[in-house]
């Protein structure tokens, strides 16, 4: 598959499994474990610094679910540029995982910290620090099935 073909299915397959994710956070939210997103998170620091204005609630909302989205889908495009190789659904659901753990830890132990948007993982004293791990676990596993699933049929 070329780097393009590659790179569109990867970013489809992060838009699907950015929907995943953000099932999880709604779950979480329930149960009282989040009650702010690191999206959320990042539209508000990039207020406090003057890059975006938002007007309502409701504009914050979706500011804040396309942020998400954007980043998710920028995330798969970057994984399918990496993944070059295939394997099953068991393989590719774990392959994928691992790349959502590292695409969280890239995030988490660098640009978030650095922009102020959220601390890094090591500062936070709480068990609620794995939550996000769990999520970026549960995108990478959804992004590789569903990667796998438009790339099957490709040499």
């Amino acid at each position: 598959m070329e780097a393009k073909e590659r790179a569109l299915a990867g970013a489809l397959s992060g838009a699907g499994g950015t929907l995943v994710l953000s099932g999880l956070h709604e779950a979480w939210s329930r149960l009282g474990l989040v009650f702010e997103t690191t999206p959320m998170q990042v539209v508000d620091r990039a207020e406090e610094l003057g890059l975006v204005k938002v007007s309502s609630p409701e504009a914050w909302r979706l500011i804040t679910r396309v942020a998400h989205l954007a980043y998710g889908v920028g995330t798969g495009a970057a994984l399918g540029l990496l993944r070059r190789k295939r394997g099953g659904a068991t393989e590719e659901a774990a392959v994928g995982s691992a790349l959502g753990i590292l695409a969280w830890s890239a995030g988490w132990s660098s640009w978030l910290p650095l922009t102020g948007a959220h601390e890094p993982p090591w500062k936070g004293r709480s068990p609620k620090v794995l939550l996000p791990v769990l999520d970026h676990a549960a995108f990478g596993a959804a992004w590789g099935l569903i990667y796998w699933t438009l790339t099957r049929n490709h040499n």
